[in-house]
């Protein structure tokens, strides 16, 4: 069993910058993914940002540029710095962790970006 923790959602405005968090817990395996996903109101979740355990990344299209994913392996964390952020990246972000008998997925934490 693996207990995922969030933190760092918030409100912020348009073209500013927030910092999510992720702690993970309890029997992790290597190789793994940690992911971050969101949702929006009315629409599906998506994958916004991975990162394997050797750090290779993926990011969506509509965040290229903007949000960064990094981790630390030793402390079990992942970490999504969004800058420049837009009204249409408000969403519920959910830390995910994909391993063999995986995946297991955190409370999430809302982002809002308005002025």
């Amino acid at each position: 069993q693996v207990q995922l923790v969030e933190s760092g959602g918030g409100l912020v405005q348009p073209g500013g910058s927030l910092r999510l968090s992720c702690s993970a817990s309890g029997r992790i395996f290597s190789p793994n993914f940690m992911r971050w996903y969101r949702q929006a109101p009315g629409l599906e979740r998506e994958l916004a940002a991975s990162i394997s355990s050797s750090g290779t990344t993926y990011y969506t299209d509509s965040v290229k540029g903007r949000f960064t994913i990094s981790r630390d392996n030793a402390k079990n964390t992942v970490s999504l710095q969004m800058d420049s952020l837009k009204p249409e990246d408000t969403a519920v972000y959910y830390c995910s962790l994909l391993q063999f008998n995986g995946p297991y997925w955190g409370q999430g934490t809302q982002v809002t970006v308005s002025s």
